[in-house]
């Protein structure tokens, strides 16, 4: 009797707030029979959405996925807490200013493109070989680097004067912390401002329109075909393979990069070294993942049904 075929491919989580990243991949492993899970970005237990998961062999290829993410978030203006956002203490809260949707447009315009922004005290960074997280929760203040970050798209979508709560959506570089965008906004109105609510909506080039969520996973319904590992991969160079070529590539053999195509970057180099290349098999299929080496070259190095 021949076994299944172990999954390979990416399932998009709409994540549910109160959970983990970890605890979602533990239960996706539960509901596929498979260990081999692995998650593109940690979301907080409050944040929801899109929560792209790798399953089987596609776990190898997370770190070739576009970067970039996209969130819709609620700032609440007048409070200053120890995290920067609702969930943390409240150390003050200040009378908001009468603000237009214009003023709040300008003073946006000052966090749009690159910026250089501090961490919140309850973050993931490592300050002294501990998560600062740690550090804050036993009461201590840490004087956080400010880090370089991008953000690309910035736009209020709504203002109620009466809650004093605006939202945002944000379209930004990895590493980009909505949270300390809702404190530094808040300080540059005078008032403080502090994270209400957050849901990403794109991440590692999936969002939400094929996410599901985790009811309907273990709801006893037949489990969603997954992703093609191909599909995040439409925004790098690829090359197809000739039949003659695959037993080689199979091999770990370097190939000649003179038939790489590149739709989604017009001004592709292959002559530029260390650049990551898709490779298809003839009929079409990932074989692995290449980069560009001297020589006009490819050299091998992530190859799916490797031989020897």
């Amino acid at each position: 009797m021949t076994a299944s075929p172990s999954p390979c491919g990416f399932l998009v989580l709409d994540k549910p707030a109160g959970l983990t990243s970890h605890a979602c991949v533990a239960r996706v492993r539960r509901c596929y029979g498979i260990k081999r899970v692995g998650h593109g970005g940690t979301l907080d237990p409050a944040v929801t959405g899109v929560l792209p998961l790798a399953l089987g062999a596609a776990t190898r290829l997370l770190p070739y996925l576009p970067s970039g993410k996209a969130y819709r978030g609620v700032i609440q203006l007048g409070w200053r807490t120890s995290s920067d956002d609702l969930s943390g203490e409240l150390l003050e809260r200040c009378p908001v200013p009468v603000l237009s949707h214009g003023d709040l447009d300008a003073c946006l315009e000052h966090f749009r493109g690159a910026i250089l922004q501090q961490p919140p005290q309850v973050s993931a960074v490592h300050v002294d070989g501990e998560r600062a997280y740690a550090r804050a929760r036993r009461g201590e203040t840490m004087e956080l680097a400010a880090r370089p970050v991008q953000i690309d798209a910035l736009e209020l979508l709504n203002w109620e004067p009466a809650s004093q709560q605006l939202e945002l959506a944000v379209r930004c570089s990895a590493g980009t912390y909505i949270r300390s965008l809702a404190r530094d906004l808040g300080t540059a109105l005078g008032c403080g401002g502090a994270l209400a609510s957050l849901r990403r909506t794109e991440a590692l080039g999936f969002d939400l329109s094929g996410s599901v969520s985790l009811e309907a996973l273990e709801s006893g319904a037949p489990l969603p075909a997954l992703d093609n590992p191909l599909q995040p991969l439409r925004h790098l160079p690829w090359q197809q393979l000739d039949a003659e070529d695959l037993a080689g590539w199979r091999c770990g053999r370097s190939l000649c990069a003179s038939a790489v195509s590149s739709p989604a970057q017009p001004g592709f180099d292959p002559s530029a070294l260390d650049q990551p290349v898709v490779i298809l098999d003839p009929e079409g299929h990932l074989a692995g993942m290449a980069r560009t080496a001297p020589g006009g070259r490819l050299q091998p190095r992530l190859v799916f049904d490797a031989a020897g």
